[in-house]
């Protein structure tokens, strides 16, 4: 496999050539979602990054096996090792088995990657279906010495494990700054030291998910599960751990030390981070109700944005910034994403139709696809590649206005690659369904109905005004009036 891909590793906090541990071959976990809630848009920028990533391997001709796990147990609210199982809580507050959350949660966030155009993933295990994995890792840790059982809990024992192997080398962060930086025992915890993280709970009476081990009735800690499934499924050693920047600390830390302090090396070559969104330029939160979901941006249920924007809209907004890069979600931003998606949903067909006109071309198209590979060989700079997809757009269309010229073989070579960076590696798509035309050709539809009713309301034939009204409430669309004039809403 020759190729000049690079990428930056957060481990060496620099870009590095890649170089897969087999050749041909690619092993890649990404942390999944934790399934008690609908999946956050944020999340589903991590998703739709590491997609992408996914489809440029293959398309660089990498067997990849991509494993990406579902979070259906063991994740306690803030990501402590105290307090209630967040899917029992949601279980609990909706009266319904707590599988019953999982499925339903895991079944919105496939819907969801699926309306993303994401590529599901070669492997997509649970942490429910691994119980037995990680009772074994518990026990080979704690063969190894670093982890001591407490009134059925297990703990790992970080500073024993930091005097052996240095804990915090993905972060950056020592052992003395986080001793200094965390509060003392309140005497109450079965934890050695503060900086100790749970393998195993014990459950309460009350909790419901439950399994049996050696240690007591109870379930695992959250970092545990990553680390007995990526081990399973891509071995001791693998190429690419990747996540969004808060897992970095404390849980893809804790992984490390789960897997080093039994292999005794580095579990991952290469670890990718990808960074947070932010909704009008604040953090996304739903204490704040600075919070939309993806769904309610596909039908514009929101009180946010002024009208609905696809799928593709969105998945382009987030391919037009780097992944490392923070972006912030707005109407302006997704407006001009969408136009600029829509340029290159209209060069597609155009480029189709086009003839050779000439025995040259009046573009360089060798050294355009040398930029376009040479974009996403520098740590999937996507942005970077959508501006030379545009410097394309404009070429084509100059000789479909019969301005510029084109070969046959040129011709050829251009639509395959513009097609395959279009389709197969930036994964977007035009669907009858969700295309940006559609979206737009439904609003100016709806527009010209509310002037027509506005006008029978003025004329005071309200026989029209409410048919129309009643018309478009069975589509569910709610038309809200008002004195400065009518607006509607899809629900």
């Amino acid at each position: 496999m020759n190729s000049s891909l690079s990428v930056y590793n957060s481990l060496k906090g620099e870009k590095q050539v890649f170089e897969s541990i087999v050749a041909g071959h690619v092993g890649m976990y990404v942390c999944g979602p934790t399934v008690y809630s609908n999946v956050h848009l944020g999340n589903c920028r991590t998703f739709i990054s590491f997609d992408l990533m996914y489809r440029y391997l293959k398309h660089l001709g990498y067997k990849v096996r991509y494993v990406r796990n579902i979070t259906d147990a063991g994740h306690l609210e803030n990501d402590a090792d105290e307090g209630e199982d967040r899917i029992a809580k949601k279980a609990r507050l909706e009266s319904i088995e707590p599988m019953e959350v999982v499925q339903r949660y895991t079944v919105d966030f496939r819907n969801i990657m699926a309306q993303f155009n994401a590529l599901p993933p070669s492997i997509e295990p649970t942490a429910t279906g691994h119980i037995v994995e990680q009772i074994e890792l518990i026990k080979e840790i704690m063969e190894q010495g670093y982890a001591y059982e407490v009134n059925g809990s297990v703990y790992f024992d970080v500073l024993k494990f930091n005097k052996d192997i240095p804990y915090g080398k993905l972060s950056g962060r020592n052992i003395e700054d986080l001793i200094h930086n965390t509060r003392t025992l309140d005497g109450q915890s079965d934890k050695k030291n503060p900086q100790d993280f749970a393998l195993w709970k014990k459950a309460e009476p009350v909790h419901i998910m439950r399994w049996p081990s050696p240690w007591s009735d109870g379930f695992p800690g959250w970092h545990l599960e990553c680390t007995a499934m990526s081990r399973k499924y891509l071995g001791t050693q693998f190429d690419i751990h990747g996540g969004g920047m808060d897992l970095k600390f404390p849980h893809h830390e804790c992984e490390i030390a789960q897997a080093e302090s039994i292999d005794k090396m580095p579990p991952v070559k290469y670890w990718l981070h990808a960074n947070m969104l932010t909704l009008n330029g604040k953090k996304m939160a739903k204490s704040t109700g600075n919070n939309i979901l993806p769904e309610e941006m596909f039908n514009g249920s929101n009180e946010i944005f002024k009208k609905a924007f696809s799928p593709m809209a969105v998945r382009f907004f987030m391919l037009q910034a780097h992944y490392r890069s923070i972006v912030d979600l707005s109407e302006t931003a997704l407006e001009a994403s969408e136009k600029g998606f829509n340029r290159l949903l209209e060069a597609l067909p155009t480029l189709e139709n086009l003839s050779p006109s000439a025995a040259t071309t009046d573009f360089d198209f060798k050294a355009w696809r040398e930029k376009c590979y040479e974009a996403m060989n520098d740590d999937f700079n996507s942005p970077l590649l959508i501006a030379h997809l545009f410097d394309a757009v404009k070429f084509i269309n100059s000789v479909a206005n019969q301005k510029q010229e084109i070969s046959k073989k040129d011709l050829e070579d251009l639509k395959n690659l513009f097609n395959a960076f279009f389709y197969d590696v930036l994964g977007l798509k035009s669907t009858e369904n969700d295309g940006v035309k559609d979206v737009s050709q439904l609003e100016g539809t709806l527009k010209l109905l509310l002037e027509i009713r506005d006008q029978a309301r003025t004329s005071k034939d309200f026989e029209t005004s409410d048919l129309i009204r009643d018309a478009l409430l069975e589509l569910n669309i709610q038309i809200n009036d008002a004195p400065e004039g009518s607006s509607f809403k899809i629900n």
